[in-house]
């Protein structure tokens, strides 16, 4: 993606958001509504927020997953979401 300098997520009580979401709020807690995938610049800075967000009180439900390439680890928050946080080498892509 050109041009994309930053992402910004917006966190808020469940209250806010009632306020101008259009559906009724999942439950996340028990069912998956989306899966939240973000990429970083390196290993260090995937298990940095991963460490962070599981001293905040998150959870991890699955191990690091290493495929060579892209390790990746997963974090649910309080409301449930899940976070994928990855890194990809693409210097070390399968070629086919």
């Amino acid at each position: 993606m050109h041009g994309l300098d930053n992402i910004l997520v917006m966190i808020m009580t469940h209250e806010k958001f009632k306020s101008f979401a259009t559906k009724p709020l999942a439950d996340t807690k028990n069912n998956l509504a989306a899966l939240f995938a973000l990429s970083v610049e390196s290993v260090d800075k995937v298990n940095e927020i991963v460490n962070n967000a599981l001293s905040a009180g998150g959870i991890e439900p699955t191990e690091m997953k290493d495929y060579g390439f892209m390790q990746q680890r997963n974090v649910e928050d309080f409301d449930g979401h899940t976070w994928e946080i990855f890194y990809m080498d693409l210097s070390k892509f399968p070629q086919q």
